[in-house]
């Protein structure tokens, strides 16, 4: 009895011999009087044409939009569980179960907020109610220290007032404030953002408490060997990229919010701490958040004090201070990992911010960088990744 023969060890000259009279006979041919089997004909993806290709693209941005009461939720849950993965990794070494050690950070984290909250919370308050007579003293400020200003809106208001007669003039306008729907759209507002907060800290457990089971999940249903190593890597490297920037960055804001405060503490500013976090705050946003906590500060020293000296002192110490940051401290912590083109940042984050306000402004970077990491590793977006990279 002759032993089975392996089909992979015949030589291709023979299968070309097999393959090509049962082609050139074709489906009408029989042996011994029964139609021959038609071969398999191998699957392949249709070509999508740049029409179906910007279709596709903008189908995608619109699902992005309408779907953001439940999207924006998911990223920043993600986004953040990236961030605290190496504690719960740390924890597993320390034979800490994964439920109790995400419950102990997620409750250390939702403390350190709520009690910032409560502590800046208060001269916050205060200077909000206060905003109406400190918009109008900025006014007077500006006013005194850019005359020129003055009469080009005394020169507005008289174009505006041309042909209207001396009743129209004199009338004192009225306003007609309408308090319901104004409280309205603001109780909304908040039950909306509680609800989201609400949601994300929930779905953030439920991530960190799972350890790497999505993980496993996505190794299982991966084909090959090469395949499931390769998700491995890129799940790894998205979220190592991931922490360590959000974690880098954050330690910069933490020093760059003591070193404004400090610096305003000696300046006599009032309620130093709450400007140097706010400063902070602004600083996780590329490009925009410095420039507004320039003016921000510029608005407080004008505010402060009465000379022009000082008034300048709080903005161009913050400035001073994020120049040193961005141009130093910034490269030297991240390194080259993280070196994006700062076009595509620029696009990334007006993109983002269009598209989910504020939080897209703060999480643009972090898509960005994990976008960068999958045209590496995948050969057919190298040309991408290099577009990406400065």
């Amino acid at each position: 009895m002759n032993p089975p023969v392996d089909p992979t060890r015949i030589p291709p000259s023979t299968v070309a011999g097999i393959v090509a009279p049962i082609e050139a006979a074709g489906p009408a041919d029989s042996i011994n009087g029964e139609p021959s089997p038609a071969l398999p004909v191998p699957f392949t993806l249709p070509e999508t044409t740049p029409a179906q290709t910007a279709i596709i693209l903008l189908g995608t941005v619109a699902f992005f939009y309408l779907a953001r009461p439940v999207l924006l939720p998911v990223f920043l849950a993600c986004v953040a569980g990236m961030t605290l993965k190496p504690l719960i990794r740390w924890a597993s070494w320390c034979h800490i179960p994964p439920g109790l050690s995400a419950a102990i950070v997620l409750l250390l984290l939702v403390s350190a907020v709520s009690l910032a909250v409560l502590q800046l919370g208060r001269p916050a308050l205060t200077w909000m109610n206060e905003a109406p007579q400190h918009m109008v003293e900025l006014r007077q400020r500006f006013q005194k220290i850019f005359p020129r200003a003055g009469r080009i809106s005394q020169a507005a208001v008289a174009v505006n007032n041309l042909g209207a007669t001396e009743e129209e003039k004199t009338q004192t306008p009225t306003v007609e404030v309408k308090t319901s729907r104004v409280s309205g759209a603001f109780i909304n507002w908040t039950g909306t953002f509680l609800a989201g907060i609400g949601e994300t800290l929930v779905l953030l457990y439920l991530l960190l408490a799972s350890g790497d089971l999505f993980l496993q999940k996505l190794v299982r249903v991966m084909p090959t060997l090469h395949d499931k190593k390769s998700a491995v890597e890129i799940s790894r490297e998205i979220q190592q990229n991931i922490s360590n920037y959000l974690f880098s960055v954050s330690m910069i804001n933490l020093s760059l919010a003591a070193l404004v405060s400090g610096g305003l503490y000696f300046m006599g500013v009032p309620n130093p701490a709450m400007w140097g976090i706010s400063v902070a705050v602004l600083n996780f946003v590329p490009y925009f958040g410095p420039v507004a906590g320039v003016m921000l500060l510029g608005a407080v020293g004008l505010l402060s004090f009465e000379t022009f000296g000082r008034e300048i002192l709080p903005p161009a110490w913050y400035l001073l201070l994020h120049l040193l940051e961005a141009n130093l401290i910034t490269p030297m912590l991240l390194g080259r990992r993280f070196t994006l083109n700062p076009v595509v940042i620029f696009v990334s984050l007006i993109f983002w911010t269009w598209l989910w306000g504020v939080p897209g402004a703060l999480l643009s970077v972090p898509i960005l960088v994990s976008f960068k990491v999958l045209c590496d590793r995948i050969e057919s977006m190298s040309p991408v990744s290099e577009l990406l990279s400065r």
